[in-house]
């Protein structure tokens, strides 16, 4: 078997022993890729999205023959269009449960149509698993028919990738595969499986993983990790110190299952919150302390908490490019703490003034042992944010005949109430329903974040709602968004899942078009979609949906919009949407937050956000 060190990976060292094998199966002859799938259901597996081929058909006639004799605990096998949206659907269920999503493709083009969902899943700390088939080993190498590297084209987008030529490892490299996955900071692991290894016949051991020099160790460091006394009496010094705290929270805190820890520490010390995009629903939103989202299209009242903040600290969060803008000037009155379960991300962007390594959970808790009751009154501080809050609040032009979306989601936020999963596509859209959708708690808002990857959306939605069957799930998409997995409505009506799919239609892809407006001097290179004929009502119907309707008017919205929310069944409702619509607050790229714009419905403390024309921005590239 082969395998790679890489970045947050384990290095392969030998089979560890279990001499004292306690499963019913052990010691049974089956082949390999009857030993794949016990494993799978071993892990607890319940649903695997795949697309078939000759590669991989030893282990999904495995699939078949297993549910022919486990009616129970039989493994839900869901068939996409295209197995970019079986990735999609594996990461939408690991996101909305935390649990390892697995997906399943063939060799050569199903393996390389996967590639763009591992690395999204990299860039977002998912947990999921990829079997993807490979030709036999004697034919690799020759450019078999379908045969593609996939351990060197996935080596640099995935957590780990496995190249399983060793047919006496089988059952251990897939147990290491879910350990590695879900362990430390999650992420994608890619398990490249040669034809005649699943046709390989075996005694199942039932027991067993991989060890790797030095992960173990390290992984066991990270979970028995103590909070020095010294290290936390330095950080309640600095808090104590501080007139101005603000906690910045990323997607680190909900991946690390570290949300009640959050609030429990924000509440006891009355610091108020904002988050990444990742870090949505960390906090409820309607908590007192929630200022939302910061960043390139957070709440102006977030970012300029930011500028007035005098001790920030980062929990779960890693100071990206649409967070932190000009690095140099990001928080520039705060001393900062870093918290995190990576330890490369520290000081990777910011020098840090604390830090600490270890997931939020857990990190938090050994804080709030350390602090014990501050006595800082932090009220000044929190009535300056409810006075930015109340200031600067989120608005836009309410008095225009055309739909907007911020409207359309308004009056879905009051429908739901912060209980529905939302996903999305990757757009102007996600924005909005990022500032305008409340959220009551973790793994309620999935979408797209270090990657930006559109078409995300639906495919994202099935997986979450198979997950969490009896859940409001919606997928709030975008015209261009939607399009790149379209397929993906039938696979909603063939398998009767209801997620509801609001459709924002503005005829383009419109947050390229806006910075076409503000930095290009309107030249819609590539974006103009008015000559596009696609009826998605149309389209929603062949597709066999019992709801498929379109909303022109903001008098039809809130009526449709609760009968949509309230169908028994999947849902499909296209929304035409003003297509001049900018998404503000907007900070452009390579800028700070002093400069941000805020348009005309915001208010800006400086003149530069709401006050300049459009024809004056310069190209910020």
């Amino acid at each position: 078997m082969s395998t790679r060190k890489l970045a947050h990976a384990p290095h392969l060292d030998a089979v560890e022993d279990s001499p004292q094998p306690t499963h019913p199966l052990a010691g049974t002859t089956m082949s390999g890729a009857d030993m794949v799938v016990q494993v799978l259901a071993d892990e607890g597996v319940d649903t695997i999205f795949g697309y078939s081929g000759g590669a991989i058909l030893p282990t999904y006639d495995a699939v078949f023959r297993f549910n022919e004799t486990h009616d129970e605990d039989s493994i839900n096998l869901v068939v996409p269009a295209n197995e970019q949206g079986a990735g999609f659907m594996a990461a939408g269920y690991a996101r909305s449960t935390g649990k390892v999503g697995v997906f399943m493709v063939t060799s050569g083009p199903g393996a390389t149509n996967a590639v763009t969902p591992i690395r999204d899943c990299q860039a977002d700390s998912i947990p999921v698993v990829l079997l993807c088939g490979q030709v036999p080993r004697a034919a690799m190498g020759t450019d078999a028919f379908q045969e593609a590297p996939i351990f060197n084209i996935m080596s640099s987008c995935a957590k780990h990738v496995f190249l399983l030529t060793d047919e006496t490892k089988i059952e251990e490299t897939i147990r290491s595969a879910f350990d590695i996955a879900r362990s430390g900071r999650p992420g994608p692991v890619v398990v490249d499986l040669p034809k005649d290894v699943q046709n390989h016949e075996g005694v199942f051991k039932g027991s067993g993983m991989l060890h790797f020099r030095g992960w173990g160790e390290r992984q066991a460091e990270l979970e028995a990790v103590d909070l020095p006394s010294d290290h936390g009496k330095r950080f309640f010094d600095m808090l104590s110190k501080s007139e101005r705290p603000l906690i910045y929270a990323g997607g680190g805190v909900n991946t690390g299952e570290g949300s009640a820890a959050l609030t429990e520490f924000a509440h006891r010390y009355q610091i108020p919150v904002v988050t990444t995009l990742m870090g949505i629903g960390a906090l409820d939103t309607h908590d007192e302390l929630s200022m939302r989202m910061l960043g390139m299209h957070g709440a102006a009242f977030a970012n300029y908490a930011v500028e007035d903040c005098d001790f920030l600290f980062a929990v779960g969060s890693r100071f990206d490019d649409r967070v932190a803008g000009q690095v140099k000037e990001f928080a520039p009155n705060a001393r900062i703490a870093h918290l995190d379960c990576d330890a490369t991300e520290i000081e990777k962007v910011k020098q840090v003034d604390w830090s600490y390594v270890a997931d939020a959970a857990r990190g938090l808790a050994q804080l709030m042992a350390a602090g014990g009751k501050l006595k800082k009154d932090f009220k000044p501080w929190r009535r300056h944010i409810a006075e930015l809050r109340s200031q600067y609040a989120m608005n836009y032009p309410r008095d225009i005949d055309a739909v907007r979306c911020e409207f359309v989601l308004e009056q879905l936020n009051e429908i739901t109430k912060g209980d529905a999963i939302v996903t999305t596509g990757v757009g102007q859209h996600q924005m909005w329903a990022a500032q305008y959708i409340d959220f009551n708690g973790p793994r309620k808002w999935l979408t797209s974040g270090s990657m930006g990857t559109m078409g995300f959306g639906l495919p994202a939605a099935i997986g979450a709602q198979l997950a969490n069957p009896g859940k409001l799930v919606i997928d709030v998409d975008g015209d261009g968004s939607i399009r790149m997995n379209l397929g993906e409505l039938e696979t909603l009506t063939n398998y009767d899942i209801p997620v509801k799919v609001l459709l924002l239609n503005n005829l383009g892809d419109g947050m390229v078009r806006q910075w076409q407006d503000l930095f290009y001097a309107n030249r819609y290179s590539g974006t103009d979609k008015t000559l596009h004929k696609k009826d998605f009502v149309l389209c929603a119907e062949s597709d066999g949906f019992g709801f498929a309707k379109r909303i022109i008017k903001n008098d039809e919205v809130r009526a449709v919009l609760e009968e949509f929310v309230a169908f028994d069944g999947p849902a499909f409702l296209e929304v035409m949407v003003d297509q001049t619509a900018h998404v503000y607050p907007m900070i452009g790229p390579g800028m700070g937050y002093k400069e941000m714009i805020t348009g005309k419905d915001i208010a800006s403390r400086v003149g530069y956000g709401e006050n300049e024309d459009d024809t004056k921005k310069t190209n910020m590239f």
